[in-house]
């Protein structure tokens, strides 16, 4: 059995390559790590800023074939970490760990910020691609921590800083 499972994975990664098999699943496997998440997105956020910077000084140098090789790195590096926060957002957060509250049900208006703050945060992380405005990432955070204050108890805040401490 457990062969069979090796060769599975295997397989699986022969096929999709280890770049997408980094996401969490949609199966019910039942874990979830939220502050883990929050920590990726942060992360995607650093790179974005630090691209931005690289993308305004690569620009503003002489230009070369060099140059622009690099140029085009960075910005592909930027649209990259903004669809990962895009698909965090998306894949994790509204499809598996937000749920839905119907009308007069408990719970129903902090269901309805959470979801107007992720949906902000993609359009954000959008913005981010088709610019290079630092307050673009930086909205992103903004509303991270927004988001974080909204979906995670007093428990859940307190793993997050000490994963932020390391």
């Amino acid at each position: 059995m457990q062969n069979r499972n090796i060769i599975a994975i295997s397989i699986i990664i022969a096929v999709f390559g280890l770049n997408n098999v980094h996401a969490h699943c949609q199966v019910p496997c039942g874990i979830y790590d939220d502050a883990v998440r929050i920590m990726q997105i942060r992360e995607h956020v650093t790179t974005i800023e630090k691209a931005m910077v690289q993308i305004d000084q690569l620009t503003s140098d002489e230009s070369s074939a060099q140059n622009m090789n690099q140029l085009v790195r960075w910005i592909n590096t930027k649209e990259e970490h903004a669809t990962f926060i895009q698909s965090i957002m998306t894949d994790y957060f509204l499809a598996q760990r937000i749920k839905p509250k119907q009308k007069n049900e408990a719970g129903r208006q902090q269901y309805v910020d959470q979801t107007l703050l992720l949906q902000q945060i993609i359009v954000a992380a959008m913005k981010c691609k088709q610019t290079v405005d630092k307050s673009k990432p930086e909205l992103v955070s903004i509303l991270l921590n927004q988001f974080v204050e909204l979906y995670f108890n007093e428990h859940g805040k307190e793993h997050l800083n000490a994963m932020q401490k390391g």
